[in-house]
């Protein structure tokens, strides 16, 4: 692994693939016999540096059509958490499935699971059939894993019925110094951006472009009132950026002042922070407060000049959705990921069938709708929202921040990177962007 990481640093990138591919490598994993660990604490008290554990694993056969990368950097999402915590299920139920598939993916169904949807590197090895990368390319990493042998998924690969997201639903993610990806998960690395900033925008960016932008999503258009939720986060800080660049008009809900300033950089002018405003839309845990969606929507509209929002972009789930619905104007898409408050939605449905609005389900993005999301991020039109990094061991701190919301933007995790900062090609289109570049740094 040295050797491999010597070479990435001496910029001797033809030379990776005459040296040997590591036997083992180090990966932060869950167990399957630690499953239970949890039962019977509250989702909120479960802590992820208890679960999460760095383990020396063994570099799994390469397949066809498949590419082992040296990952140098990776990030956190909301899927590692889920993971750690072993929510909704465990993830060994995925694994198990997947090893069922055929010989080759019973690779993946192992006692434990090397997760993370995220990286940036170095590509080490290709499988046959491979042919447009090659060992010493310098790349990032999509997490939709497709088989595409049967006809669902080849208008959308989002449907295709064996469509997994990797080091969610496979093993070998990227929260490890090695990652076993599909070959058409690559993307090229954006050449003004670190290693820590390439790795972060991946999962959430291209689930915000599809949920948003895409025609399969809620097919955003110029003058578009949009309503985020979490505006500063993880997701809601590029779909922010997507709004202010598509010509739409943002209304961004956040959770404090600082949160309202990062959208104030980022450009948006019209803001509301619900702590500030007192916002409940339960009366208790299974009685939802109407007069609170009308004076929420009374807010909406003050901001507006009178207007209801076209779209409203939905992920806490449960603890908004009943709001987010009686928002929306007349014809106009909730679209719904994540559910992070819980994912029992309830709302009065007088309000979408009579108003002929539509709930639009949206899970990450197809390839095409990945790789444009991510030429976005290569030509400086959309930028990361990196905040915060941690070294490799520390990833259970890391999911602990995302877990209790301690955080804004994504929080990166350095892998074979020994240190932040290095990685950059194009510094002088870097040096145009930096200001945006460094918009989340330290918040």
């Amino acid at each position: 692994m040295q050797k491999i990481l010597d070479a990435i640093q001496a910029d001797e990138l033809d030379a990776i693939g005459s040296l040997p591919v590591p036997e083992h490598y180090r990966g932060m994993t869950v167990h399957a016999d630690e499953v239970g660990m949890f039962e019977g604490l509250a989702s909120r008290d479960k802590d992820p540096r208890k679960s999460l554990h760095l383990d020396e694993v063994a570099t799994p056969e390469l397949g066809p059509g498949e590419a082992l990368v040296a990952v140098m950097a990776s990030a956190i999402n909301y899927n590692t958490v889920w993971t750690s915590i072993f929510e909704p299920v465990s993830t060994f139920k995925f694994l198990e499935r997947y090893g069922r598939m055929s010989p080759l993916s019973k690779r993946h169904d192992l006692p434990y699971h090397v997760v993370g949807s995220d990286l940036a590197g170095v590509v080490l090895r290709t499988g046959p059939g491979v042919h447009n990368w090659k060992p010493g390319d310098e790349v990032v990493a999509h997490c939709l894993n497709v088989e595409l042998e049967g006809p669902d998924g080849h208008n959308d690969t989002m449907l295709d019925t064996e469509q997994r997201i990797w080091g969610f639903e496979t093993n070998f993610g990227g929260l490890a110094e090695v990652a076993l990806v599909k070959s058409n998960q690559l993307m090229p690395k954006p050449a003004h951006l670190t290693w820590e900033e390439a790795a972060s925008p991946g999962l959430v960016n291209s689930t915000a472009y599809r949920q948003l932008v895409s025609q399969n999503g809620a097919g955003m258009k110029q003058g578009d009132v949009v309503l985020i939720w979490g505006a500063s986060g993880g997701l809601g800080s590029y779909a922010t950026q997507f709004a202010l660049n598509g010509g739409a008009i943002p209304v961004c809900i956040v959770s404090n002042q600082e949160k309202a300033e990062i959208c104030r950089k980022m450009g948006a002018e019209l803001i509301i922070d619900r702590s500030a405003e007192g916002y409940k839309f339960w009366k208790d845990e299974n009685t939802q407060d109407p007069r609170e969606w009308q004076r929420f929507g009374k807010k909406i509209r003050e901001l507006t000049g009178g207007e209801d929002p076209d779209i409203v972009f939905e992920h806490p789930g449960r603890e908004t959705f009943g709001a987010s619905v009686y928002v929306t104007r007349k014809g106009g898409t909730i679209v719904t990921c994540a559910s992070t408050s819980g994912y029992m939605h309830q709302y009065d449905n007088r309000y979408l069938w009579m108003n002929l609005k539509r709930i639009v389900g949206s899970h990450f993005a197809n390839y095409r709708e990945s790789w444009e999301a991510n030429r976005l991020i290569a030509k400086g039109l959309i930028h990361p929202t990196l905040s915060k990094t941690y070294a490799l061991e520390d990833t259970g701190q890391a999911a602990l921040d995302v877990h209790r919301n301690a955080h804004q933007g994504k929080v990166g995790v350095l892998c074979l990177a020994p240190e932040e900062g290095l990685g950059v090609r194009d510094h002088e289109l870097r040096a145009k962007h930096i200001d945006a570049i460094n918009r989340f740094r330290g918040v």
